[in-house]
């Protein structure tokens, strides 16, 4: 996988998304922004493959889990979740099963449990 955004300062914008978190303020737009395209392209590495699209709107999108690969049209596995529910799951400050109960977290297809590939990292 191509990266687009340098591991360094990515992991630098998942720790000042997490500071401002923590601290109840609310993170700047470019740090959440680099730090949901640097934890896609980490769930992409760490699962390579086509099966799932993870959707994080309006920062990013990427595929991964092996399996069937779509090319065209919507993919049979979609994950979709807002910027802050995504970074919690990355991060681990929030589990799998609670964001699906909650309902922040969107899932559906055969391959959309990402669980096993989460948190990416802790911050």
């Amino acid at each position: 996988m191509r990266r687009r955004i340098d591991p360094a300062a990515g992991a630098h914008a998942v720790r000042q998304w997490a500071a401002a978190t923590d601290a109840d303020a609310r993170p700047q737009r470019a740090d959440t922004a680099t730090a949901v395209r640097y934890t896609l392209e980490e769930l992409a590495t760490c699962a390579p493959g086509h099966a799932v699209e993870v959707r994080v709107p309006p920062f990013g999108v990427t595929q991964a889990v092996s399996g069937t690969v779509h090319r065209r049209g919507t993919p049979p596995s979609v994950v979709e979740t807002d910027a802050a529910t995504w970074l919690a799951l990355a991060t681990g400050r929030l589990g799998w099963r609670e964001a699906l109960d909650s309902g922040v977290l969107h899932a559906s297809g055969e391959r959309c449990d990402l669980s096993a590939y989460l948190p990416l990292l802790r911050a």
